[in-house]
């Protein structure tokens, strides 16, 4: 299911693409702060979602395919 992570890494570029035009506009310290923790979060969402598409990691549990296999 590697379109979800597609999907996901389009949302955040999106967002990324509405909020960079603001954030060199913070002038005090706690919209910095913001901004700062608004960038961590999407660096890791990001990153979480290139380790999906690269499968580092498995994908989460709810987006694997399941094999049904016949009981005996």
């Amino acid at each position: 299911m590697l379109h979800y992570a597609i999907l996901r890494l389009l949302l955040a570029g999106f967002f990324l693409y509405f909020a960079w035009p603001l954030i060199p506009a913070a002038t005090t310290q706690l919209e910095a702060v913001f901004w700062g923790a608004w960038l961590v979060f999407f660096m890791l969402v990001v990153g979480a979602n290139f380790a999906t598409l690269l499968q580092m990691t498995s994908p989460p549990v709810m987006e694997q395919e399941q094999i049904r296999q016949r009981q005996r």
